[in-house]
């Protein structure tokens, strides 16, 4: 193995396995430049593919993106219906490149309030790549943390009262196996773009021992150079989830 190839690969072992990425500032880029919001959403869509296809070079296997919340109907009916438009257009857009970059998508979130086209298209998207392995890109799109756990305890109390399930041998496991990311690793590294440092409801019960990046870099100036400044960082980190380093002896 080349001195290169070596780098890349211990490189990769300190990386984080499932970065998971609050993508904001959309807005408030477009509007510094005079431009409407929606403006601004378009380019965050643009950057998407540049930081999927920086993941496998980082050792990166899983990476999720909060695309929409469950309190994003809150916004303008003019800034909900663009981007509604914008999720329909980058999926039809995108779709034959996922595939072909070896790239493996799902969505998490409440489907019920989009509308059929969009269901549709996530669907296909979803069957289309399900033999990828190379990158998983989850999208979480009409996503809340807490109406996510809210659900799973709604299907698990159904599972319950079907006799499907003993109240008795609930425990964590039981929970998670119930969520939307049931068939994902737990995310090791949280980013929030733009200054703010929140976390807004998202992956609230997953993100339980993630290390969390709050950066200033507004989303659609995150480059992949600035993608691998904070996981760069983050290999640098000591993660103990909870344990007490012992001392040499």
């Amino acid at each position: 193995m080349g001195r290169k190839a070596a780098d890349k690969a211990e490189k990769a072992q300190k990386s984080p396995d499932h970065v998971a990425i609050i993508m904001d500032g959309n807005g408030r880029w477009a509007q510094s430049r005079g431009k409407p919001r929606l403006f601004g959403h378009h380019a965050g869509a643009k950057r998407v593919r540049e930081i999927v296809e920086a993941c496998p070079d980082l050792g990166v296997k899983y990476i999720t993106i909060f695309a929409f919340s469950t309190e994003n109907w809150k916004r303008t009916q003019t800034e909900v219906a663009g981007l509604m438009s914008l999720f329909r257009r980058y999926i039809q857009k995108e779709a034959r490149a996922l595939l072909a970059e070896g790239v493996r998508v799902r969505f998490i979130g409440d489907r019920d309030r989009l509308d059929k086209k969009l269901i549709a298209l996530m669907h296909e998207l979803e069957a289309m790549t399900e033999g990828n392995d190379r990158v998983h890109l989850t999208i979480a799109l009409n996503y809340g943390g807490r109406d996510e756990v809210a659900r799973a305890t709604r299907r698990m109390a159904l599972d319950v009262a079907a006799g499907k399930l003993d109240p008795e041998s609930v425990n964590e496991q039981t929970l998670t196996s119930y969520l939307d990311t049931c068939v994902l690793p737990d995310p090791d590294l949280v980013i929030r773009t733009s200054g703010e440092a929140r976390i807004s409801n998202f992956l609230l019960w997953q993100s339980a021992y993630a290390e969390y990046e709050f950066i200033d870099t507004l989303w659609p100036d995150f480059s992949a150079e600035v993608f691998e400044e904070v996981v760069d960082r983050f290999a640098g980190r000591e993660r103990r989830f909870g344990a007490v380093e012992t001392a040499a002896e």
